[in-house]
């Protein structure tokens, strides 16, 4: 079953009204999410516009483990606790890589309480992206989760996986190639609910012009494309039909063996 959008369920367009001291612009946004071939979803995502602050915006995917319902609790925690902080959140008072930050640590805390009723020890990978009225953009990952921004077809940056195989591509082992077929590529070195304090990874982007899209996504999806790949379907249509294209397309090259796959796509747009 394909769902596509927010709340998995119709695109998402939210206005930014602030006119005097930057030129107007629009966030078009919309979310897919799909179980694959697992018999359980374990990956959640959403798109938060601010609830008092136009032209703020918060994009969210977790990548939950650990059994049938301890992967998805996990998943469900780190959405539960960005909603809440984010709703709080003053754009014109407070840091945003402070808020990110707070997401992560707080996260974390409850999956580990939420160990004591799981079947399986929970975990959950994040990643997520955070937009101000001024159009910096923050964003924050833990495990193999990934935001990615593109400017039209090119990448202009995304996150390094927090993994084993990461690490071997740094070091000049592998390659990014063959990183993608290696058998421990599920190995994390962090993400969410483990012993260790997760090592959350800021990025601040200064300004993101017109056309520009943001994408955060799990492995299940990004496993199956290029950077450039990526690029040319997010910027040839508009969000909800580029997260029903890749989602279509991820589902085909799994040929029957995809994990759980979630998606969430910003682009930034001109007032027309």
């Amino acid at each position: 079953m394909l769902r596509i959008a927010k709340p998995l369920a119709h695109a998402v367009s939210y206005i930014d009204s602030m006119t005097r001291t930057s030129p107007g612009f629009r966030l078009s946004a919309a979310t897919g999410i799909h179980r694959g071939d697992r018999s359980y979803q374990q990956d959640q995502v959403e798109v938060m516009p601010h609830p008092r602050v136009p032209g703020c915006l918060l994009g969210i995917v977790a990548d939950g483990m650990g059994g049938k319902s301890g992967g998805r609790k996990a998943a469900d925690q780190v959405i539960l606790t960005a909603r809440q902080l984010f709703e709080r959140y003053s754009p014109e008072s407070e840091s945003a890589s402070d808020l990110l930050g707070q997401i992560v640590s707080e996260a974390h805390l409850m999956i580990k309480l939420t160990a004591i009723s799981a079947e399986e020890e929970p975990h959950s990978t994040v990643a997520a992206f955070l937009i101000n009225p001024d159009r910096h953009c923050h964003w924050i990952h833990a495990g193999d989760s990934r935001v990615y921004l593109f400017r039209g077809v090119r990448l202009l940056k995304r996150t390094l996986d927090h993994s084993y195989v990461q690490r071997l591509v740094d070091e000049g082992q592998i390659t990014e190639a063959e990183a993608t077929v290696h058998p421990q590529s599920n190995l994390l070195t962090g993400c969410l609910g483990t012993v260790q304090e997760p090592t959350g990874t800021h990025t601040t982007i200064e300004a993101l012009e017109i056309g520009d899209t943001l994408m955060c996504c799990s492995d299940g999806l990004w496993h199956y494309f290029t950077p450039r790949e990526l690029g040319t379907a997010l910027d040839g249509v508009p969000p909800r039909e580029a997260a029903e294209l890749l989602i279509a397309k991820a589902r085909q090259r799994a040929t029957g063996s995809g994990d759980n796959l979630s998606l969430a796509v910003v682009r930034v747009e001109a007032l027309s």
